[in-house]
Formats: C-alpha cells, structure tokens, sequence
C-alpha cells in the first residue's frame, strides 16, 4: 500500500519530535491555528510543526480503534482507515493462541494493530509491511513488544522459514494525491486472494481480513467466513484456514456491542441452510444486525424469534412478541401504509411529525430526498417541538410499503 511520504514521519523519528508530540494534549480543530503559531514561535521548523500536529490530530481519531494506546502510537491516514479495531485484534490473536501456534507472520502487517495482539499473548511476530512510512510506524508502535519483529519487505517475497501460522490483512484501496480508493476484486488486493489460499495450501494455520462486502461466491472453499460487526457497523469478514478453522463452522456473524459479544453460526455452506416462513407485517419488526445479514443467517434469527420474513427477498423479520436479541433491532410496528408520498405528507401533518427517521430496504427510494419531501420547510431544527416518527421503506411482493414503527 502506498501510504503517506516517509518525510510526513520523519520529523516524528527524532528525540525533538518525540518528545514534541508526547507534550501536546488532545488535538482541538479550533486551537490547531494559535497552536501552530505558538510552535513556530518557539523555533520548531515548519516541516516539523506539521508532522506533529498531523500525528496529534490522527490519534484523536484512532482512539476510536485503539482507545488510550492510540496516545503513545504514530499513525498514518491510510494506515488508520484500513486499521483492525484492537477489540478485534484481540480476537484474531486468539484463534492462533488458542490453536497452539507459536510463530505467526502477519504479512502486510500495516501499522501493527493485529501484531500487537498477537505479541501481548506471547506469540514471536513477524511483521511484513512494504510501505516505508507504515512500516515505520508499526517499528514505533511495536517497540514495547520484544517478540515482535518488523521486516520491510513484500509480503508475498518473505521467508516463512519457522512460521507456522499467517494473518494477512491485504490492501484493499489504492492511495492517491486525491485521497484513497477502494478496490473490489480480491485478486486487485494486495497480496491477491490467490496467494492466501496458496499459504491455506501449505498447511499452516492461515487467517485473511477481507472487506464485509465479499460476495459469497468468492469465498473460498474448506474455509470458516466470520463477519464481525463493532457497534452494528460490519467492519470485516476473515477467513479461517486450517488450525484455525472451528470445526464444523462455514459462516459466522459475531457481534460486538457494549453488553459484549454474540455470536451466530452455521456449518452450511451459502445459500443452505433453514428456510424461514413469509408473513404479513405485524406485532415487532427486526432489522438483522448487518453481520447477520452478510453471513446469510436472517432466516437462522428469524425461526429463533418465532417469526418470519416479511419478504422472502428482504431482511426484514417480523414476530407477534418481542424478543431479546443481540443479532436484530426490534420495533413496534404501528402502521403499515402504501407508498404514496401524497398520501404520507397527509400522514405527517395529520401526525404532528416534525423529526423523521427513514429506514428502507428492497427499494430505490433515497431516505434524504423523501424526507425533504415529506417535511417541508427546513430542518428538523425548526421542528423541535413537535412529535419524532420512524418510518420503514420496503417491498413486499410487487408492492411498496412504508411501516411507521416505534424503536423498542
């Protein structure tokens, strides 16, 4: 991956900048001006003051994945955008524990977030990133770790000699002067899907980070797909080779939210599986966790609540009673109406709507240009005082439905 310039790091490199960036409290967006005159004043060099500030302000932004050792770590923006979140990390780092693996490689290692796990279990870490700048930060952010070692290398080109386990984490966007890229074919990604499955081939104990948007068909087979969502957002899916494969799992979503974790699994392969019953819409609509919806488990959640879907296309569940779930967002259905805007700007006069959450699935309709619609005059600022309202977009059959529901 072809990050930040090595001189964006350089000055950080020194004891002065060191020490420079660990005197600066949080970055503030409204202090960075006086802040940057305050440190040229003091005779810190321009290239310097901007190296600084830059790391301050990335750490802010990476306490989001790394919480408080974001503060003693150096990042790169690119590097921090493709980041592992370390809740995530860590749980990586267990599958290779907990398999008995003692030396893992972790190609394309990147600023060092899975490395990092894998060392705090006292695994030897071998870190390969073949961008300068990153590797780099990943040599700063792996100084605490003895057992960790950062080769500056290409992935695919480095000796595996005493390796016996491999997580890979490929880069999945090219990095321009206009900003970065995603890519979407997994043999674009850097190192390609062809040569993980070719390390699977050997024997070793093999994981893969990939993007949660990895169609089912490119999945390899006699692997364990696990989708993770962190706070209903799907952050990845990784493939499990080998030792490292739970036995008698293809697909998982695991779920991490602040109660903690869940999990959801199948040793079907995509596309088997149980069927779930349609039904009309009623009692409780479940919105499935984006984890469960990519692993092709809404029909596995549907039949544990005791409902059924109310398209069989769409992830949308419904159930007479409600029920406890991490893998679904429940709601109380109120209403269910046709999709006719006219007739839903009736309905939110008549309802004294003035803050209005559009949720949609299985049509075309944008959720901000009907709300422009449905609420004329502004933004919903100018509609404090009256009542909130959410409303679900779909289909069933041929035909459109807006659904007013209550969040439970």
């Amino acid at each position: 991956m072809t990050d930040a310039p090595q001189e964006h790091i350089a000055p950080i490199l020194t004891p002065e900048g060191w020490e420079l960036l660990a005197s600066l409290g949080p970055y503030r967006e409204d202090e960075a001006f006086r802040l940057t005159a305050a440190l040229r004043k003091a005779g810190h060099s321009p290239e310097m003051v901007s190296a600084v500030l830059t790391q301050s302000r990335l750490r802010t932004k990476a306490e989001a994945k790394f919480g408080e050792f974001a503060r003693q770590m150096i990042f790169t923006k690119a590097g921090l955008e493709q980041a592992t979140r370390l809740t995530v990390a860590a749980r990586h780092a267990q599958r290779f524990a907990e398999a008995g693996i003692g030396h893992v490689a972790d190609l394309g290692c990147g600023l060092g977030a899975d490395s990092m796990a894998l060392a705090s279990l006292d695994l030897v870490v071998t870190s390969v990133e073949k961008d300068e700048a990153t590797a780099a930060c990943a040599t700063m952010n792996l100084i605490p770790f003895r057992n960790a070692t950062v080769v500056h290398s290409d992935a695919t080109s480095v000796s595996l000699e005493g390796v016996d386990g491999v997580w890979l984490d490929p880069a999945r966007r090219t990095t321009s002067t206009s900003g970065t890229k995603r890519i979407w074919d997994p043999e674009d990604f850097s190192p390609p899907l062809s040569f993980v499955e070719s390390l699977a081939g050997s024997g070793r104990a093999v994981g893969v980070k990939m993007g949660p948007g990895m169609p089912h068909d490119s999945v390899p087979a006699g692997c364990e797909a696990q989708w993770v969502s962190v706070g209903g957002d799907v952050t990845e899916v990784a493939l499990w080779f080998n030792a490292v494969r739970r036995p008698g799992v293809r697909r998982a979503a695991l779920v991490l939210g602040p109660l903690g974790s869940a999990e959801l699994t199948s040793g079907e392969d995509f596309g088997a599986g149980p069927v779930a019953p349609v039904g009309p819409v009623e009692g409780y609509l479940y919105e499935p966790d984006g984890a469960v919806i990519r692993a092709g488990l809404v029909a596995d959640v549907a039949l544990q609540l005791g409902g059924h879907l109310v398209d069989e296309h769409i992830a949308y569940i419904c159930a007479p009673e409600l029920h406890d779930t991490p893998f679904a967002r429940a709601y109380r259905v109120l209403e269910v109406m046709p999709f006719n805007v006219k007739a839903l700007k009736s309905w939110v006069k008549d309802q004294g709507i003035g803050v209005l959450d559009i949720k949609k699935r299985g049509t075309a309709v944008t959720p901000e240009e009907l709300r422009k619609q449905l609420l004329p005059g502004g933004s919903a600022a100018k509609h404090k005082d009256k009542k909130s309202a959410t409303l679900v977009l779909t289909r069933i059959g041929e035909d459109r439905v807006a659904i007013s529901v209550e969040p439970v």
